[in-house]
């Protein structure tokens, strides 16, 4: 699959593509014999992936490591498991600052509209 395809498929840029390749978040990408970004099966799920990742703000550099203890084989499975439950920990915070943040949104809006609603009132 060429990079366009890759693009328009995971709605990222062919440019966040190659960067992604070129730090090294994405393993690298085989090229055909012109030299253009091959993309295999495997190459658009670790695009998938780390743009799931990404989408919860999962760091940059922590996702560079993963890849790097990955393409070390299997002898990092433990070292890739405990940075994932690292990881998912962190999100767990995250996730119930959130809550409390849309707690404190949703009080702000209904207090908002009782104030609407009140002011409506006078005008009738």
């Amino acid at each position: 699959m060429l990079i366009a395809e890759v693009s328009k498929k995971f709605e990222l840029s062919q440019d966040t593509l190659r960067y992604y390749e070129r730090i090294g978040l994405i393993p690298r990408v085989n090229r055909n014999k012109s030299g253009i970004r091959d993309y295999t099966e495997e190459d658009c799920r670790w695009v998938e992936y780390i743009k799931c990742m990404r989408g919860v703000g999962l760091p940059i550099e922590i996702l560079i490591e993963y890849v790097r203890l990955f393409q070390q084989g299997d002898e990092t499975m433990n070292a890739r498991k405990e940075l994932l439950i690292e990881q998912r920990k962190q999100l767990i915070v995250k996730l119930k600052d959130m809550e409390n943040v849309l707690e404190r949104m949703d009080y702000k809006i209904t207090s908002y509209e009782q104030t609407i609603g009140e002011k409506e009132k006078h005008l009738i």
